[in-house]
């Protein structure tokens, strides 16, 4: 028998942040249970909403199959004695099976004859399942902090008040978190006050919205997207969607209602960014922007609530908005009375970390390093080293300790306003890019310079008193930093050495880094980074690691050899050079030497030898003034030509000769192959 099945847990409001990622886990932990106890079914999804967690399984399977389990005993040998009788062994696996000895089975294999137990195993039904289910679907939970009420000892991450159970449109029998399953479900808190009787697994969602509840959380999102959609139209405004706020603005709604709200044009005079920070982070609502992405005296709320009286909710929400906006007006102007380099020393009072210093001390170190990395890639130094200094001052005003998220973005309106040079303030609004996956880069070399520098000071710090990234536990974004850096370097095309720019950094702090090996532990957590990088641009792992050994410290330099390793791979040459290539590093590995005299031609006589020889002289210089120029692509696929020569050569060519300078020639030939094959990248690892 098959049905569709509804499973749903009503509670009190959920925490929004986190309610997409409990719903995709209790469905991921049901499916489990599911799989694992053979109960078949064509879909399962996953339903979400404030006051609810549910869970929507298509064809489900009501009873488990029928199965016959075997259960081998003691080999046969060790069950009976010298005398025939059961030895204690076998009397106590049949009592385990709730047998007697001489009712098992034998079965024979290759290695002996065993005793063997076939039990007729009746399968479960839902009822007998759907407890266990849910419990261990719970249990799994990504929940920090479960809380308890009342007098009961149960534990969950809010209050639960029903359990709702349906197979079809017939109860499923099951108990978790001192609930009893039923056919009801909790109508929206305010319209339908009270519980809602459910008919059937198939109308749970469609009579939960007679109830003012849109239980599915794609829809009630989509109802969301929708409405924006129409009122940017009617405002003549854009609507960006910021996926973070719409999912827990989802998260914290059941009847979604779009509304419009205005403000006075007087706090346009604040960077826009304030304001949308404000609106966003503090009161969940949607800015609108124009078409030229300036923000609008207006904005977007969603209200949970279908109101006969909309007009009284926008005013609400308008007076809840405007001592907001007056806060951020009040410090804006407050901080522009105060120049960023007059704030310089407030930045002593700040700890960046107890054994590296002050965030004083961290500005002067950006600034040296960013005009050492500004004279490296043709930028402006003074600029670079300027905004630098600056970088963290923007920290110690009073809009940024209130907004933390625009930390930089209002460096560079305070840079402006103290008539600093545009180049420094946009430099100080980009030194955190990259900030995340995908984020935009810095577009100056200034601003690069001052990124860079940034992200180089903290490694070289973390990393030199010794406090590795261990596992997820990263305080420090380190990898993200390293990352970045990456980006930087490969995107925008410089050619900058990271051990150099390490070494510098070190210099910066003085006595006060105690590893001797920073700028080698550096370096070495970069490289581990390419992998990381480049596998989610979906390049495998093996041609990384061809590169990984040769370890280039430019960045830029790696994605020049990985690119030209991604086309040599390609070659239909490439399989058998790669395994020509291992074998040569196999044989010049139980060699002592690490470097051989040049060919002597004199002693090639072998037809195999003389050819690869001829081929090699061939294209030897073409191949390495290719190299040598950058263009590993060119240069790799230059030797794709020596191909059959080499296999020619070890067919028909003894390298381990018996004359000693027979021998050692032909490792010299060996040696000279693989100098050109491992110039860009170790081929062998393909």
């Amino acid at each position: 028998m098959r049905e569709n099945f509804v499973i749903e847990l009503g509670t009190e409001e959920l925490p929004p942040k986190a309610l997409k990622k409990l719903a995709v886990s209790f469905k991921d932990g049901f499916e489990a249970q599911l799989k694992g106890a053979e109960l078949a079914f064509e879909q399962i999804e996953w339903l979400a909403a404030p006051r609810r967690l549910a869970l929507k399984v298509t064809g489900l399977e009501f009873q488990q199959a029928d199965k016959v389990v075997e259960k081998r005993g003691p080999a046969v040998a060790a069950a009976f004695d010298d005398q025939g009788q059961p030895t204690k062994a076998a009397m106590g696996w049949a009592r385990g099976c709730g047998i007697d000895v001489a009712d098992a089975d034998r079965i024979k294999t290759d290695k002996g004859e065993w005793l063997l137990h076939k039990a007729n195993v009746p399968g479960k039904s839902l009822d007998e399942l759907l407890s266990g289910f849910l419990s261990a679907a719970l249990k799994q939970l990504p929940i920090p902090k479960p809380m308890r009420w009342g007098a009961s000892d149960v534990e969950f991450i809010r209050p639960v008040h029903t359990l709702l159970a349906l197979y079809g449109d017939r109860v499923v029998n099951a108990e978790v978190l001192g609930l009893t399953s039923s056919n009801v479900s909790q109508g929206h808190r305010f319209h339908h006050r009270g519980l809602v009787t459910i008919s059937s697994a198939d109308n749970y969602v469609k009579e939960l919205e007679a109830a003012y509840v849109m239980a599915d959380f794609t829809a009630r999102q989509e109802s969301i997207k929708t409405q924006m959609v129409q009122i940017c139209e009617q405002e003549n405004a854009t609507f960006t969607a910021d996926q973070d706020l719409l999912d827990e603005v989802t998260a914290l709604v059941e009847w979604p209602v779009a509304l419009v709200g205005t403000f006075e044009d007087k706090f346009l005079d604040v960077p826009q960014e304030a304001l949308i920070y404000t609106m966003k982070d503090d009161q969940k609502y949607f800015p609108l922007l124009d078409n030229t992405g300036n923000l609008l005296p207006k904005f977007a709320f969603i209200s949970n609530i279908e109101s006969k009286d909309p007009q009284q909710v926008i005013e609400g929400n308008e007076k809840v908005i405007r001592p907001r906006l007056a806060d951020a007006e009040f410090f804006y102007n407050t901080d522009k009375k105060q120049t960023l380099e007059s704030r310089l020393t407030s930045l002593e009072s700040v700890l960046f970390q107890k054994q590296l210093g002050t965030l004083k001390e961290k500005s002067e170190r950006i600034s040296e390093l960013a005009g050492f990395i500004a004279s490296k890639i043709s930028a402006n130094t003074e600029y670079a080293k300027r905004a630098g200094l600056l970088s963290k001052t923007d920290l110690m005003t009073e809009v940024v300790m209130e907004f933390t998220d625009i930390q930089g973005v209002m460096g560079k309106y305070y840079a402006l306003n103290d008539g600093e040079s545009p180049v420094v303030a946009d430099a100080l609004y980009q030194q955190y890019m990259p900030r995340f996956a995908g984020d935009t880069l810095p577009e100056s070399l200034e601003a690069c310079a001052v990124a860079l520098a940034d992200k180089f000071d903290t490694l070289v710090g973390i990393f030199g008193i010794g406090q590795f990234p261990k596992g997820d536990k990263d305080p420090f974004a380190l990898r993200r930093a390293a990352i970045g850096t990456i980006r930087i370097m490969v995107e925008k095309e410089l050619d900058l050495d990271f051990a150099e720019i390490a070494d510098f950094a070190k210099t910066l702090f003085g006595n006060k880094l105690t590893n001797e090996n920073v700028s080698k532990d550096v370096v070495d957590f970069m490289l581990g980074r390419f992998e990381a990088h480049y596998r989610d641009h979906g390049i495998a792992v093996e041609l990384i690691r061809a590169v990984e050994v040769k370890r280039p410290t430019s960045a830029l330099d790696f994605e020049r050899r990985l690119s030209a390793v991604v086309e040599f791979s390609k070659l239909t040459e490439a399989s058998a050079l790669a395994a020509a290539n291992k074998r040569v590093n196999n044989i010049l590995s139980k060699n002592e030497q690490t470097s051989f005299a040049a060919v002597n031609e004199q002693l090639l006589n072998e037809a195999a030898e003389i050819e690869l020889v001829k081929q090699i002289n061939a294209i030897a210089g073409l191949v390495e003034a290719e190299f040598n120029d950058g263009n590993y692509t060119n240069g790799l696929t230059k030797l794709a030509a020596l191909q059959q020569p080499i296999d020619n050569f070890f067919e028909n060519v003894m390298v381990n000769a018996e004359d000693e300078a027979v021998r050692e020639n032909r490792y010299a030939i060996l040696g000279q192959l693989q100098g050109l094959f491992m110039h860009t990248a170790d081929i062998s690892v393909l």
